[in-house]
C-alpha cells in the first residue's frame, strides 16, 4: 500500500461531517464576492451594451450619449484595453470586439456608474450602428454550411470496417441532442480594486485563479506578480466559471485602472444567461456491429459538438467525449471523429463531465435502441458488454479494477430488488392501457485526471501557530462540492490532531501560485495530496523534537487526536506543547506542499496513452411511470451504488452523488435550451433566457424514493487515503431516467418496438414518441442489415 494511500489509525478521512460551511450557507451569513463591495467606499457599477444582432460588423460606437446621463462616470470600449484583446487561451476571444460581433447579446462595450441604474442608462444610450452578417445558428446550418474551427480528432483502433462486415448485425443511425445551462446561483462577477503600492486586488467567482490571474495579465499588460486574485467561495460553478469567468475579472480590473476606483461586476440572471456559454450540444452519426450474441464487435462515429462562435475548451471537451463514448463496454474495433462547429451563439464551455456525458450519453442511446431489434432486454444487453480484467479502452488505456462494474451493477440489482420489481410493473402494464411504468439500469465509467497531463499538479501552503492551531491555504476553490471539508479532514489526519484544531483559508494566488483549476472531479485528489505532503514536512520536523522528548527513535513517534506518543514508552506529549517547545527550538513550523499525479502520459495527435490516474464507477436503476394523454411522468424510485474509493467524507461524497443525479435528470427531461432560429432581427436571441422560459429540477421532480450507496471495499491504491473522486461521474446516472423513460413509452406498443427519444425528454418529446410507435406499431427505429 502506498503511503499517499495509507490511512493511520484514528484517521479523522472516513467520518462523515456536515460541509464546513454548511451553518453559515443556511443562515445566510456566508459571504460570496458580490456582498463586498457594500463594503467598499465609491465602488462603481458595470453594465453591458450588448449586441442586437447574432453576426454584425459594428460600423460605429458612439459613447457621447451615455456620458450625458446622470451618474455615468464611463463608457469602456476595445479602444481603452492596454494589452491583448482577448479573453481566452486560444486567442481568438476578445474581451471586447472592435469591429465584428459574434452572437446576439455579446457586449460591445461597458458602462461605469456610481450605481447599477445609472450604468444600465448609460448602456440603453450608448448609440452603435452594424451592418448585419449571415449568421449560423444551428448545429445543422453549421454543419450544412462545413463551418468548423479547431482540432479533428480521430479514435482508431483495431480494423472497425472489418468488423463491421462480418458483424451478425448491423445497425446506422444519428443522435442529435442539446446542451444545458449551468444555472449556477451565483452568476458571474467580480470586484477589483488597486491598493495603495499599485496591486491589483480581484475577488472572482472563478474555479482557476491562476487563469484568471494569467488573463488579466495580458489583458491589462501587467506582470502576474502585480495581480492578485482571491476566491472566497463560490454559490455553484459546475465548470462554467473555469474559463468564463476571467473576462469579468479582467474587465473589473481594466475599469480600476482607469477610474482609481473599485469595479463591481456582476451580471442578472439574464445577462449571466445570454452572455455566458453553455455544455456542448452534439450531433452523431453512426454505425454499429454485434455478434450473434449481441457483443459489439466494432463501432464507426462521427461526432460533431456545437462550440459556439470561439473555441473556449470546445477541443478538450471533445477529447473527452470521444475518450468516453465507450462508456462501461469493451469495444475492440473503433473509430471515431470528432470536430468543433462554429456557429453564432455563445461560446460554449466546460460543464460537469466535461464532454464525457455527451459522449456516453450517444453509447446508451445506441445500446437503448438496438435492444429490442437484438431480441435482447436493454439490461442484459449492457451487462454483456462490459468491460473484463486484461482489457483496453479505445485509447490503449486498461481498465483497472473492471470487476468494479459488474460490483455496482450487481449490488443495484440485489438491493434494489430489481428481478421482483420488473415482474411487477410487468403485470401493471398488463392491466392498464393509459399508463406504464419502466425500470431501467444504466452504468457509468469515468476517467478521473485532466486529458492534458501538465494541468494534473496541485500545491499548498500549511501554517501551524505558536498555539498548536493550523490555517491551511491550498489550490482548490470550494464551490459548494464540499473540498474544503474534504482538505480539512486530510490535514487533521495527516498531521494527527482534531478537526477543530484546522482552518481552511481563502484561495489567493499569492499564497498558492501556478495551480489548476479546480475541475476534472481532481479538487481533492491534487489539492488534497499536496496538503498530506505538506503536513507530512511539519510532523517529520516536529517528530524529531517529540523523539528526543519521549526517549524513543523518531520513527516511532506516532500522531493521533492531538496526542503523541511513542511505541516503545508510556509517556506522552499534547500537540500544542510540543508545537510551542519546537518554536523555541527554532523548527520551521510551516510547508509548502506539491503533488502531480504520477504515471499520466497521453499523445493528442494519435489519441492514445493513459491520461487517467483511474475510473470511478457507478450505476443506478430508475423506475418511471408515464402517461398517455400528454406525457407526463414522474420519478418513482431511484437506486444508486457509486464507487468513491474509500471515501474521505462520505456525507459529503453522498451529496454529491445524489446532487450530481438530478442535475444529469435536468438535463436529459427538463432544460430546454431554445434559441430564435428566424429570419426577424431577433435571430439568434437566446429565448430561454430565464427561471420563467428554462425549466431546472425543483421538488416535484425529485424521485419519489431515492437511495444512495457507496461501494464497500474501494480502496484505490495510489490516491489520497484511498479514495476516489465523486465530482462528475454521478452526472452519467441518471441515463438511466432516459432510458426508463424510453422502454416506458415502448410499453404502448407490441414488444420489440423501437423507440426514438428526443434529449431532453421533456413531456412534451415523450409523447410525441408515444404516439409515433403507437402509429408506427413495430416499425423498427433504426436500419438492420442482416
Amino acid at each position: 500500500m502506498s503511503q499517499l494511500s495509507q490511512r493511520p489509525t484514528g484517521a479523522i478521512v472516513g467520518e462523515s461531517h456536515p460541509h464546513e460551511s454548511a451553518l453559515a450557507h443556511v443562515t445566510g451569513t456566508a459571504l460570496y464576492t458580490d456582498d463586498l463591495y457594500q463594503r467598499m467606499v465609491g465602488v462603481l457599477h458595470a453594465y453591458p451594451v450588448q449586441s442586437t444582432h447574432a453576426h454584425a460588423r459594428i460600423l460605429s460606437l458612439d459613447p457621447t450619449p451615455a456620458l450625458k446621463v446622470p451618474g455615468v462616470v464611463r463608457v469602456i470600449t476595445a479602444a481603452d484595453i492596454p494589452g491583448v484583446n482577448d479573453q481566452g487561451t486560444k486567442h481568438d476571444e476578445p474581451m471586447i470586439p472592435p469591429e465584428e460581433v459574434m452572437f446576439y447579446g455579446q457586449a460591445v462595450a461597458w458602462v461605469l456608474g456610481e450605481d447599477l441604474e445609472a450604468a444600465k442608462a448609460g448602456a440603453a444610450a450608448v448609440a452603435v450602428d452594424y451592418e448585419p452578417l449571415p449568421s449560423l445558428i444551428t448545429l445543422s446550418e453549421a454543419i450544412a454550411a462545413e463551418s468548423f474551427h479547431g482540432i479533428q480528432p480521430v479514435i482508431n483502433k483495431g480494423e472497425p470496417g472489418a468488423a463491421l462486415a462480418e458483424a451478425a448485425h448491423v445497425f446506422e443511425g444519428d443522435f442529435e441532442f442539446s446542451g444545458q445551462e449551468h444555472f449556477y446561483l451565483e452568476t458571474q462577477n467580480s470586484l477589483a480594486y488597486v491598493d495603495e503600492g499599485g496591486q491589483l486586488m480581484i475577488q472572482s467567482s472563478t474555479q482557476h485563479p491562476t487563469e484568471t490571474q494569467d488573463i488579466v495579465s495580458h489583458v491589462l499588460d501587467l506582470p502576474a506578480h502585480q495581480i492578485t486574485v482571491q476566491v472566497l467561495r463560490m454559490g455553484g460553478a459546475f465548470g462554467g466559471k473555469e474559463m468564463q469567468s476571467h473576462g469579468y475579472a479582467a474587465l473589473a480590473g481594466l475599469g480600476a485602472l482607469l477610474t482609481g476606483r473599485p469595479v463591481r461586476v456582476r451580471l442578472d440572471r439574464t445577462l449571466d444567461m445570454t452572455m455566458t456559454g453553455k455544455r456542448h450540444g452534439f450531433y452523431a452519426s453512426w454505425k454499429i456491429g454485434f455478434d450473434q450474441d449481441g457483443r459489439i464487435l466494432g463501432l464507426d462515429a462521427t461526432l460533431t459538438s456545437d462550440g459556439g462562435w470561439s473555441l473556449d475548451m470546445s477541443e478538450p471537451v471533445l477529447t473527452r467525449a470521444l475518450c468516453h463514448i465507450d462508456n462501461a463496454y469493451w469495444i475492440p474495433n473503433i473509430r471515431v471523429h470528432g470536430r468543433v462547429a462554429k456557429c453564432h451563439k455563445t461560446s460554449q464551455t466546460a460543464f460537469r463531465g466535461f464532454g464525457g456525458p455527451q459522449g456516453m450519453l450517444i453509447m446508451e442511446d445506441i445500446l437503448g435502441r438496438v435492444a429490442p431489434q437484438l431480441g435482447i432486454p436493454a439490461r442484459e444487453l449492457r451487462r454483456r458488454n462490459f468491460y473484463t480484467q486484461g482489457q483496453d479502452t479505445p485509447y490503449y488505456q486498461p481498465v483497472r479494477h473492471a470487476e468494479r462494474i459488474d460490483a455496482v451493477w450487481q449490488q443495484v440489482l440485489d438491493e434494489a430488488d430489481i428481478v421482483r420489481r420488473e415482474k411487477e410493473i410487468a403485470e401493471f402494464n398488463a392491466g392498464t392501457e393509459h399508463t406504464k411504468r419502466a425500470l431501467a439500469l444504466t452504468p457509468v465509467k469515468f476517467g478521473i485526471s485532466f486529458n492534458l497531463t501538465a494541468f494534473n499538479q496541485g500545491g499548498a501552503l500549511v501554517l501551524v501557530y505558536k498555539d498548536g492551531t493550523v490555517l491551511v491555504n491550498h489550490g482548490g476553490t470550494e464551490m459548494g462540492q464540499g473540498l474544503h471539508q474534504k482538505i480539512l479532514q486530510v490535514a487533521a489526519t495527516s498531521l494527527g490532531v482534531p478537526l477543530s484544531t484546522v482552518r481552511i483559508a481563502a484561495t489567493r494566488t499569492d499564497k498558492v501560485p501556478n495551480t489548476s483549476a479546480t475541475a476534472a472531479s481532481s479538487g481533492s485528489d491534487l489539492n488534497g495530496g499536496a496538503v498530506k505532503d505538506a503536513c507530512e514536512q511539519i510532523q517529520a520536523r516536529l517528530a524529531q523534537v517529540a523523539a528526543v522528548q519521549l526517549g524513543v527513535p523518531a520513527h516511532e513517534v506516532r500522531f493521533q487526536g492531538g496526542i503523541i506518543t511513542g511505541l516503545s514508552t508510556k509517556k506522552t506529549l499534547e500537540w500544542g506543547e510540543l508545537v510551542r517547545t519546537a518554536y523555541f527550538q527554532r523548527i520551521q513550523l510551516s510547508a509548502a506542499g506539491f503533488y502531480r499525479t504520477e504515471g499520466l502520459h497521453w499523445d493528442l495527435g494519435a489519441m492514445r496513452g493513459e491520461p487517467f490516474k483511474y475510473f470511478a464507477c457507478g450505476a443506478a436503476a430508475t423506475e418511471v411511470e408515464v402517461s398517455r394523454f400528454d406525457g407526463s411522468y414522474t420519478v418513482r424510485r431511484v437506486d444508486i451504488v457509486h464507487d468513491v474509493g474509500d471515501s474521505l467524507s462520505p456525507m459529503i461524497d453522498v451529496g454529491q452523488i445524489e446532487g450530481g443525479f438530478v442535475q444529469g435528470l435536468g438535463w436529459l427531461t427538463l432544460e430546454d435550451l431554445r434559441w430564435d432560429t428566424s429570419d426577424r432581427p431577433t435571430r439568434g436571441r437566446l429565448a430561454t433566457q430565464a427561471a420563467s422560459t428554462y425549466k431546472i429540477p425543483s421538488f416535484s421532480e425529485m424521485p419519489e424514493t431515492f437511495n444512495v450507496a457507496l461501494l464497500d471495499k474501494a480502496h484505490e491504491e495510489g490516491a489520497v487515503y484511498g479514495s476516489k473522486a465523486v465530482g462528475e461521474p454521478p452526472f452519467m446516472l441518471a441515463f438511466s431516467v432516459r432510458e426508463a423513460l424510453r422502454q416506458a413509452v415502448a410499453a404502448f406498443a407490441a414488444a420489440g418496438t423501437g423507440v426514438q427519444l428526443a434529449s431532453p425528454a421533456t413531456p412534451e418529446a415523450v409523447y410525441w414518441a408515444i404516439d409515433a410507435v403507437r402509429q408506427r406499431a413495430a416499425s423498427p427505429a433504426v436500419s438492420l442489415t442482416p
